[in-house]
Formats: structure tokens, sequence, C-alpha cells
């Protein structure tokens, strides 16, 4: 693997680690702080609206400068807002208020950090020598592999330190992570001449990002749908399903077990898809993805015995790793590089409300009905959801667009050999002719 490549997909796992980090640590040091369980729920409620608008707004911002440099300045945002917290803590002593306004400044270095790293994919792609399935493959796996490590990070640290070294040390991986993405060229981040937007007003452009998501390729928005609805059957299962279940069963740190088989999983179908994305269909690794996911949920949401829930949340992993790198590439593909920033910052805006909004109707089912009537909701919403995608028209064409894309890459290389050749021919004569005179 090639310089470029390596270099994206470590300051890719050292911002997600920070951030991941972040969220475990931040709610219990402001606990520890205030001494007040509603302030921790009240600063993830002021900074979650915050976090939205950015992702939608900053799009824009994304679409119109270098993209490396919009991915340097968010983690340096996010770097900030945390290392400000012990400043102020040393000035003046901290309250809510300070970590309300700097979870504030910090969300507009999040998601809009996020859509940076994936509006450079292609470009990742194009200058590094690799597949993007291997590309999306590898991101999948060491995205499993942070789930892991950071909540177990954010515990040993929190052990160790106290909790404004825990911050200073949180915000130095996302310090490390922006100086690893200045070592990739400042041309790779480059956005294509003839693809920029900037003379129209940044409310049309944004406008013309939703176009094309909502009303353009069926595609975008039938993967859209698909992802918001994973999303919310995931995170109500391992947000409320399951802690409830093993709070009744008394087993409450069998939660954490769950969790580490499902990260397995998906680090090991991040890791096959890698090493085996270009063999085979893509419509059979869809269905693959699709149907796996489907036994995972549908297993996990029937809340068997111990054991059986975990082999449902290795499979859920497994498939999601398969899954979500096949549309990683076919984002990378399908996405008009013109409003890739506004397309995926919508996209992760919308993944930041679907959880919560997921998490509010598995406990309002919970109450009415236990934990198993929440988890057979979530099974049968994904069951319904899996079926329909493997019918939707925009979604069984996949093969022919990769077969497109392929032999536009063909056509525009044998394009340029034929102006190579061309401009080799021509030399030969200008040399010829000279010699002659």
């Amino acid at each position: 693997m090639k310089r470029v490549p390596l270099v994206y997909l470590a300051s890719y796992a050292l911002s997600l680690l920070g951030n991941s980090i972040a969220a475990v640590a931040l709610p219990l040091i402001v606990l520890q702080t205030t001494g007040s369980v509603l302030s921790a729920g009240i600063l993830s409620a002021a900074t979650a609206v915050p976090a939205f608008v950015a992702g939608l707004v900053m799009g824009v911002v994304i679409d119109r400068i270098n993209r490396r440099t919009s991915s340097v300045i968010t983690d340096l945002i996010s770097a900030a807002s945390l290392a400000a917290l012990p400043l102020v803590d040393l000035v003046t002593g901290l309250n809510l208020g300070w970590f309300i306004l700097f979870g504030v400044i910090g969300a507009v270095g999040d998601v809009p950090g996020m859509t940076a790293r994936e509006a450079i994919l292609p470009a990742i792609v194009r200058n590094g020598g690799i597949s993007a399935e291997r590309l999306m493959g590898v991101r999948e796996s060491l995205g499993a592999l942070v789930m892991v490590i950071g909540p177990a990070a954010a515990g040993s640290l929190l052990v160790l330190f106290d909790g404004s070294m825990v911050l200073w040390i949180t915000a130095g991986t996302s310090s490390v992570a922006a100086m690893l993405t200045l070592l990739i060229p400042r041309d790779v981040g480059t956005i294509p001449a003839g693809t920029g937007a900037a003379t129209s007003s940044g409310r049309e452009q944004l406008r013309e990002g939703w176009r094309v998501l909502f009303r353009g390729d069926r595609f975008l928005l039938a993967v859209t749908v698909l992802n918001l609805v994973l999303v919310t059957v995931i995170v109500s299962l391992q947000g409320i399903v399951l802690p409830v279940h093993f709070t009744l069963l008394d087993r409450p740190e069998m939660l954490g077990f769950v969790l580490t088989a499902l990260a397995a999983g998906t680090l090991v179908g991040g890791g096959l898809y890698a090493g085996l994305g270009t063999r085979g269909s893509r419509r059979a690794w869809f269905t693959t993805g699709m149907l796996g996911t489907a036994v995972g949920v549908g297993v996990i949401s029937a809340l068997p015995p111990m054991w059986v829930v975990f082999a449902g949340a290795f499979t859920l992993g497994l498939s999601s790793g398969l899954f979500g790198s096949l549309l990683g590439v076919l984002m990378i593909e399908r996405i008009p590089d013109a409003v890739r920033g506004r397309v995926m910052g919508t996209q992760n805006s919308l993944m930041m409300i679907t959880g919560p909004v997921g998490i509010l109707a598995a406990a309002l089912i919970g109450h009415l009905g236990g934990p198993a009537a929440a988890g057979a909701t979530m099974g049968v919403v994904w069951a319904v959801t899996v079926l329909v995608a493997l019918r939707v028209p925009a979604l069984r064409t996949l093969d022919a667009q990769g077969a497109r894309d392929a032999q536009d890459t063909k056509d525009v290389r044998d394009a340029q050999d034929v102006r190579d050749a061309q401009d080799v021919r021509d030399t030969a004569r200008e040399v010829t002719a000279r010699a002659q005179r």
C-alpha cells in the first residue's frame, strides 16, 4: 500500500479514536465536575442540534475549498474545543456553561470532519494506487477496531489520570490526526476544475445538494434510507433493548461482551471485503450482507440465551462490515464530485438524529411491553427493510453501474494513451525534421 492511503487511514483511525474516547470520557468528566446526572444529559442535547446544523452547512464549504484543508481544520477545531476545557479550569474553574460552549464549538468539527474525510476518498483512490474495495474494507475494519479500543482506553485513562489530563490526551489524538493529514499532498484534496460551486449563494448550493440526494439519483436516496434504518435499529438494540434485558437478568456487564462481538464481526467483515471485494458480483455481496444483517438483528432482537446473542452480534457485525464497505465503494462512484460534501454532510447530519429517535422509540415500546416487545419491533422493522431493499430497482443494477464506471475509467486511460502516443510521434517527427535541416 502506498504512502497516501496509509497516511489517510492512520489519520482516520486517530481522529475516530479521539472522538470515541471523548464520547465516553466527557460525560463522566461533566458528572465529576458538576455532580449532576442531568448536566450530562443537557450537554448531549445542547450539542446535538449544532452538530446537525454544522453537518449541513459545512458541506457547502467542503465543496468549495481543498478537502485536505477541510479535514485538517475540522480536526484542529475538535482538538481546540477539548484542550480549552482544562485551560478554563485552571483560570476560572469549569461549570456546565463552559462545557456547553466548547461542546457546541466541537460539534462544528466533528460531523464536518467526518464529511471531509469521506469527500476526499475518491482522490485517495485515484492517487494512492489502491482499489476502492480494499480502501473501504480496511477503513471499515479500522473503525471496528476503534469501537473496541476507544471505550476501553477512555476507562483506563480515567483510572490513571484526572479529567484534565484525559482531555489533553484526547485533544492530542485529534491534533496528531490533523498533522498526519498534512502529509497527504495538497493537490490530492484539490476539487477538480469545473466541479466547484463558487458562483451561486450558499443557500442555493445547499438546495442543490438536497436535490441530488432526494430528487436525483434514486440509488443515493435508497442507500441513505437503508443506512438510516440500520443505524436506528442497531442503536436501539445496543442503547435500550440489550441494556434493559441484561439488567433484568442481573448481568449488565454482558453488554460490553456483546459490543465486542459486534466489533469483532465488523473487523472480520471489513477484512474479507478488503481482500475479496473485487471478486464476484456486487449484487451478490449486497445480498449476502443484507441477509446476514437480517439474521443477526433477528437473533439479537429475540433475546435468546447469552451465547446465541453473542453469535447474533458477530453475524451482524460481519454482515454490516461487508455491507458497509460495499456501500462506501458505491458512494465513491455514484456521488457527483461537485456536490459530494453537501450530499455526505446531509447524510451524516441525518445519522446524528436517527440514533436518539430510535432510542426514544425503543424506550417507549419497552416501557409499554418490555424489552422483548422492543426487540421484536426492531427485528421486524429491519426484516421488512431488507425484503424491500432486495426488490428496489435502484439497488438491483450495482454490477451494471460498476461495469460502466470501469469502462469509463478504461476509456479515459485509452484516450490518454492515444494522446501520449500521438505526442511521442509528433516529437519524433520534430526531431527528424530538425536533424534533416
